[in-house]
């Protein structure tokens, strides 16, 4: 299980990656494997404003489903298409190409109050 230290996380299993005023937010490595094989990721939220911690779409796996909670306020730029025709991306590539949605940050100063990678580890016990 990786817990990449350029990343800052969320107690709900999110991971946010940013660059600039835009960052890339996805679930945790964690997570993906706990949800186990995903076959299907619902984000239909782009171009909204969404607060901090707000639901912005779901994914499913093959016995559940599970919100997903936008780390930090912002608006959904993008959504990645690719999940569409291989949601198992977010499995085998969590962090790389199966993140989830790109976002303008509304507070760039919200992401100095999540986890770090190794306060994550410990909050999953790893």
């Amino acid at each position: 299980m990786t817990f990449p230290e350029n990343l800052k996380y969320t107690a709900e299993h999110e991971w946010i990656r940013t660059e600039g005023n835009e960052a890339y937010v996805g679930i945790t490595d964690f997570a993906q494997s706990e949800l186990g094989d995903i076959v299907f990721v619902d984000i239909n939220t782009q171009g909204q404003a969404i607060g901090k911690d707000a639901i912005f779409g779901s994914v499913e796996a093959v016995k559940t489903v599970s919100d997903l909670f936008l780390p930090v306020s912002g608006t959904i730029l993008e959504v990645n298409s690719e999940l569409n025709n291989a949601p198992e991306l977010v499995n085998t590539d969590p962090y790389g190409k199966g993140w989830m949605v790109k976002i303008s940050l509304a507070n760039p100063d919200e992401v100095t109050g999540l986890m770090d990678a190794a306060t994550y580890r410990a909050s999953v016990g790893a």
